[in-house]
């Protein structure tokens, strides 16, 4: 399964269409209006997932999407009334629903595949880490991280958060973190030389990082080594 969110460009090349069979469920946003799930399925990172992180389902999984299309398709077909539109959204915010869980089901269970994706990524930031990287190009961006393994951001921080709780950006931050500690506890550098070592533009930004997550000021946690 593919998700498409309106602007984004799906282009279908004849050859590869050949003998495929399926569907396309296209929803117009102004019918989302006035529900709940026209906000929720902003939620729904799978929507900015590239081609080649499809969504691929089991047979009893692939069951219950067609069910819910059954429903959809009954209520398309069949004439409108009152109830209509609020069945309609329904079965879609349902179907949405599934395939989020469905999603979280792959994650887990392409064990060899994400666990290949997790090293890529850990060699990445040691390179950055390790060459000081980050003075001279700056903290890397989701995006830049997610472009040199080829996925999307979304997928990338998706699986992150199914596999170890965090997404890309608080990944990167932990390291972020467990460097500055590492330099606050072994050097004599001040907290804005380490502010600028890790690539940060403004020591008060690489202030307000680390008490976020560690309840303790730079400074507040050099002088607790001490105690």
């Amino acid at each position: 399964m593919y998700f498409i969110a309106p602007h984004q460009v799906l282009q279908f090349d004849d050859v590869l269409l050949n003998g495929v069979r399926g569907f396309v469920l296209v929803v117009h946003p102004d019918f989302l209006h006035g529900y709940k799930l026209a906000s929720d399925i902003k939620e729904y990172g799978y929507f900015s997932y590239t081609a080649n992180e499809a969504l691929h389902l089991s047979e009893k999984e692939e069951k219950t999407i067609f069910e819910i299309i059954d429903h959809l398709g009954g209520e398309i077909a069949g004439n409108m009334d009152p109830f209509s539109q609020d069945l309609l959204v329904s079965n879609l915010d349902l179907l949405l629903k599934y395939c989020d869980r469905f999603y979280n089901r792959q994650f887990l269970t392409r064990k060899k595949a994400n666990s290949d994706l997790l090293s890529k990524l850990e060699v990445l930031l040691d390179d950055y880490f390790r060459k000081d990287k980050l003075a001279v190009n700056g903290i890397p961006s989701v995006q830049s991280i997610a472009d040199q393994l080829h996925l999307s951001a979304n997928y990338l921080s998706d699986m992150l958060r199914v596999q170890t709780g965090q997404t890309t950006q608080q990944h990167i931050q932990h390291r972020l973190i467990e460097k500055a500690k590492e330099l606050l506890s072994t050097t004599s550098m001040s907290v804005s030389e380490i502010a600028y070592q890790l690539g940060f533009e403004h020591p008060q930004s690489f202030h307000r990082l680390f008490k976020s997550r560690t309840s303790l000021s730079p400074l507040e946690f050099r002088s607790s080594l001490n105690l």
